[in-house]
């Protein structure tokens, strides 16, 4: 009996150093003086079982499937297999249609098909999906759409990772680069230099050239609110980073781990070199 309480006190005494080494995200944001008010809601995401979600992973992988529940949500009172199959063939349309059908998320009828969850738009349901990247990939304790107390930036922050140590901040956008406006990288921005976390990344989720938009508009709000211009530098295919800054701006070709991954080297390599 005495080795076996002997045990129990050694794990908890185990347990809690390595909350002191490895501190939750919440430690970290309560050191900076945020203190959250509600975080990762629920009401937005189309997937709300476990089942679901665990099998709606390995579907939202793919671009083309999210780009349909972008037009299903969209069109949520009445769509046909044509509608919604802009980027995939009617047969894989069908088969994610299928998919939606066996969890009880879509009914078919006369006209089509017909969205049964009440979820408005796609961005916290992209949200929860980036999240489980984070969470699954790499390792990453997270919290999302996250609201705080008292502070003078309004809005939420989409997604905030531990990176162990330091703060990790996400931005997710699921509009096409035409829809985003000056005005959202602004709060963006604005987010960045409130919590000033060790890496911030501007994730749109695109397979389209961000240069000619999303680039073009970050240069211009720069231009516009700093004493002085950084270079936005390509690192590779379409993702960038702001000089002398750890602001990533990316979008999700090949793949949103992909992606996340290269920026994630990127940012420790360049710790380590100076």
């Amino acid at each position: 009996m005495d080795s076996l309480d002997d045990l129990k006190k050694e794990t908890e005494y185990l347990k809690e150093r390595l909350r002191l080494c490895l501190p939750e995200l919440e430690g970290l944001l309560r050191r900076r003086g945020f203190r959250i008010f509600s975080a990762n809601p629920e009401g937005e995401i189309l997937f709300r079982t476990d089942i679901q979600r665990e099998e709606a992973y390995q579907y939202m992988k793919r671009y083309a499937f999210r780009i349909f529940l972008r037009d299903v949500i969209k069109r949520r009172d009445g769509f046909t297999l044509k509608d919604v199959a802009r980027y995939a063939s009617e047969r894989m349309t069908r088969r994610y249609i299928d998919f939606l059908k066996s969890h009880g998320l879509v009914e078919e009828n006369r006209e089509g098909f017909k969205l049964l969850q009440p979820v408005r738009s796609f961005g916290e349901t992209l949200v929860w999906f980036v999240t489980e990247v984070l969470r699954r990939e790499f390792s990453m304790e997270t919290l999302r759409g996250v609201k705080f107390r008292g502070r003078s930036v309004g809005g939420d922050y989409d997604i905030l990772s531990n990176l162990t140590p330091g703060i990790c901040f996400i931005e997710v956008k699921s509009s096409p680069p035409r829809q985003v406006q000056d005005v959202e990288i602004k709060a963006f921005l604005e987010r960045v230099d409130d919590l000033c976390p060790e890496l911030s990344i501007f994730l749109l989720d695109t397979h389209l050239r961000m240069k000619d938009r999303i680039v073009a508009l970050f240069e211009d709000v720069i231009k516009d609110t700093l004493s002085y211009r950084p270079a936005i530098i390509r690192l590779k295919r379409e993702l960038f980073y702001i000089e002398d800054t750890t602001i990533y701006i990316i979008n999700s070709k090949p793949g949103i781990a992909n992606n996340l991954e290269d920026v994630f080297s990127h940012f420790y390599r360049r710790r380590c070199l100076r």
